[in-house]
């Protein structure tokens, strides 16, 4: 419903490097958002460590910062979120599905860091949007992510912390999920595995760097 999957490629990160980084990344963080990129519009390029959550923050302060404003307003964790990100861009504000074969045209409409479909993010703006969103930017699309995965979780009644299962219905959306298309889906099960997976080691890396 929202995207099609990219493949997840699962390399993480040491301990002792987050250990290093508790004090100082905790500390300099509030310094960190202010002298940061604005709202991480347009940046292309994904962070240079998109595996490790404390070295995507230190690099980006503003993707905390828009994550930990879309978990207090819709209760999606920041674990949960950025592993879905990671899985969607690569946390790359110009991230497009590929181009159908022979075609100029793009297999679907997705686009931005949440690869959120034209229609979705229509409805999006109809609702809770603030004026002027858009794809490419990190509040937006955490703030997208937060409200489409609190809707939908409730109506399916999966866990907000339930990556594996958040991301099945973000990906098939509420009524594929509900007829379980998602189990015909070989592929699309060990993405979920790898989303969880990937989930559970930004959780412990947050840990680690005090956040």
């Amino acid at each position: 419903m929202i995207t099609t999957a990219s493949g997840a490629g699962c390399a993480g990160s040491t301990r002792a490097p987050l250990i290093r980084r508790v004090l100082p990344l905790a500390a300099l963080l509030p310094v960190l958002a202010l002298a940061g990129c604005g709202g991480g519009d347009s940046m292309g390029e994904p962070p240079r460590n998109p595996e490790d959550a404390c070295a995507v923050i230190t690099e980006r302060p503003q993707y905390y910062e828009a994550l930990r404003a879309s978990e207090r307003k819709w209760g999606v964790p920041v674990h949960v979120q950025m592993a879905i990100l990671f899985q969607e861009s690569t946390f790359r504000s110009d991230a497009r599905p590929p181009r159908k074969k022979g075609s100029r045209d793009r297999v679907s409409s997705a686009y931005g860091y949440a690869q959120v479909l034209d229609g979705t993010w229509g409805d999006y703006l109809k609702g809770p949007a603030r004026n002027g969103a858009q794809r490419n930017n990190i509040y937006d699309a955490t703030d997208f992510m937060g409200w489409y995965i609190s809707e939908s979780n409730r109506a399916l009644g999966i866990s907000l912390s339930d990556a594996k299962n958040s991301y099945l219905a973000y990906h098939e959306g509420r009524a594929g999920f509900q007829r379980g298309n998602h189990l015909k889906k070989t592929w699309l099960l060990r993405v979920s595995d790898g989303v969880a997976s990937r989930a559970d080691r930004y959780f412990e890396h947050l840990l680690f760097c005090g956040l």
